[in-house]
């Protein structure tokens, strides 16, 4: 599932703009995960960087070669997070829709549907 949504970003990216490269052209190892206690000064990092508050709630990192990227709330509050000085636009579109993913309703299950049997008498 994933993958298939990583190579439409990489296509998407190809016949977009020229230029810098994202970790996912480059093939570098990407790590979506939730954001632990021990990231805060890499948070308060990117949020300096990015010139915005840490967003709050629970937040979805994106962690290339063991350094934080990117970072989204999973409960929208506040602006996604991003290393200003790297190509995250793909990474954050990722965060996002893992976050939304996350956090929409579960699929309600059909009622099973009643099949009419034949009444003997």
């Amino acid at each position: 599932m994933y993958r298939n949504m990583l190579q439409q970003l990489i296509n998407r990216r190809s016949r977009g703009r020229a230029g810098g490269r994202s970790p996912l052209d480059e093939g570098l190892g990407i790590t979506i995960r939730f954001a632990y206690p021990d990231d805060t000064a890499a948070l308060r990092r990117l949020a300096t960087l990015d010139s915005k508050a840490v967003p709050g709630g629970p937040l979805l990192v994106a962690e290339v070669t063991g350094e934080l990227w990117a970072a989204v709330s999973i409960t929208d509050e506040g602006p996604p997070i991003a290393d200003p000085f790297r190509y995250t636009a793909e990474l954050v579109t990722l965060l996002q829709e893992r976050a939304h993913r996350l956090t929409r309703g579960p699929r309600r299950p059909q009622a099973p549907q009643r099949v009419a049997r034949p009444v003997y008498e």
